[in-house]
Parts: C-alpha cells; structure tokens; sequence
C-alpha cells in the first residue's frame, strides 16, 4: 500500500478550522438551547450577535462567556 492509498483509508487527521462565529441554529445545538432562548438572551444582550445579509451570527467568543457566566451563576 503506498502513502497515497493509506491517507485515503486513513482519513484527513487535520483538525477541522476553529469557527469564529455560530449560526441561530449552530449556537442553538452547541449550548442545547431552543431558538427562542438563543433569541430570548439576544435581546437581552447575554449573547452578542451580527447580521451579514439576513443571516445572524453569534461570535465564539460570545458563547464562551456566556457558558463561563452561566456556570459561575450556578456556582
């Protein structure tokens, strides 16, 4: 089997490209949270968002804080 081959079978083992921000839906599946509450704690500026276009996005950096604040919460 030559190199070729055995990267075919074994698969790009690269990382996959950090995301710098979430869609609605994307944001939702990380934190486990409906639409509405995403939605719900944009409003209330808990999560920063953005719009290109129609799309709405929520940077990353947004979603650590916000689980960072939450677990401090409970603490």
């Amino acid at each position: 089997m030559n190199s070729k081959e055995f990267q075919a079978v074994q698969g790009d083992l690269r990382a996959p490209p950090v995301k710098l921000a979430y869609s609605v839906n994307e944001a939702c599946q990380a934190l486990s949270l409906s639409r509405t509450t995403v939605y719900e704690m944009i409003a209330d500026k808990r999560l920063r968002s953005f719009k290109v276009g129609v799309k709405t996005l929520i940077p990353a950096d947004s979603l650590h804080s916000l689980v960072a604040s939450l677990v401090q919460e409970a603490a």
